[in-house]
């Protein structure tokens, strides 16, 4: 079976080519070469950047009429999930691995100055407080929105006026998905927006401490989302072992079409 690397005007420069995986559109950039494109964004009209995991997919393929326009219409779309890549090995592709939480560190660490104009959609107020005295920001701007974002149009659209409002090098957006992805396809479709925008669920958190990642082995052996899911049981089970494991009869039915 042959992988196929084709070109997508949205993708912006094709650096890697982009892949065709279980139903969805993959970025072949790795984590340094997707930061330096979007450190390029700034001054530029807003784009936005979406990392899918397995939840992702298995999202997309229960609702492809509800959420495949507004990954389609991402500018980068990059691998957040190491269970994906290895599926993907097994399909004979090679799909390298940019968790969005090592994105929004690399870019913070390596990118964003004190003068950097960031604004942040979503997010808790400890959480941006130590993250803007962490790195010294000057050029910070907040919009907390309500909760359920999925279904309050109009919060989606005051995030999408916010941000017009606001022009910036960089928009994280902290509000999980398919809530982040909704907020960034309606700041392109409204326009008047700038930079990048960033689809980074809890990457933050990270940044501040108020959240801890997986050992590194575990990272490395993919065994995250199983730290994830001890760290916080209740909250995790259905994620992880309900719908998680749907990614499997998915990528089997697209090695079947594939072969057809």
């Amino acid at each position: 079976m042959s992988t196929t690397l084709t070109a997508n005007a949205k993708a912006g420069p094709q650096i890697g080519g982009v892949i065709d995986f279980v139903g969805a559109r993959f970025d072949r950039l790795t984590l340094e070469q997707t930061a330096a494109l979007c450190a390029g964004a700034g001054r530029k009209p807003f784009r936005y950047v979406v990392t899918p995991n397995v939840d992702h997919i298995v999202m997309l393929h229960r609702e492809p009429e509800k959420y495949k326009a507004m990954w389609d219409g991402a500018w980068l779309s990059v691998c957040d999930s190491r269970i994906l890549q290895l599926l993907a090995k097994f399909s004979k592709i090679e799909m390298p691995v940019v968790p969005g939480s090592d994105l929004t560190a690399h870019l913070f660490d390596r990118h964003i100055t004190p003068d950097t104009r960031v604004n942040v959609i979503g997010g808790d107020d400890d959480v941006i407080a130590k993250v803007t005295a962490r790195y010294g920001l000057k050029n910070i701007t907040v919009h907390s929105p309500p909760m359920g974002l999925r279904t309050n149009p109009a919060a989606i659209a005051a995030c999408a006026d916010f941000a017009a409002a606001n022009p910036s090098d960089y928009t994280f957006i902290c509000v999980g998905s398919p809530q982040g992805e909704m907020v960034a396809e309606a700041i392109a479709e409204r326009g008047g927006a700038t930079g990048a925008g960033l689809c980074v669920g809890a990457s933050l958190d990270f940044l501040a401490g108020k959240q801890v990642r997986a050992p590194k082995w575990m990272q490395n052996a993919r065994l995250e989302w199983l730290y994830r899911l001890l760290q916080n049981p209740k909250r995790m089970y259905k994620r992880y072992l309900v719908e998680g494991p749907k990614i499997f009869k998915i990528w089997l039915a697209w090695r079947r079409a594939k072969t057809v």
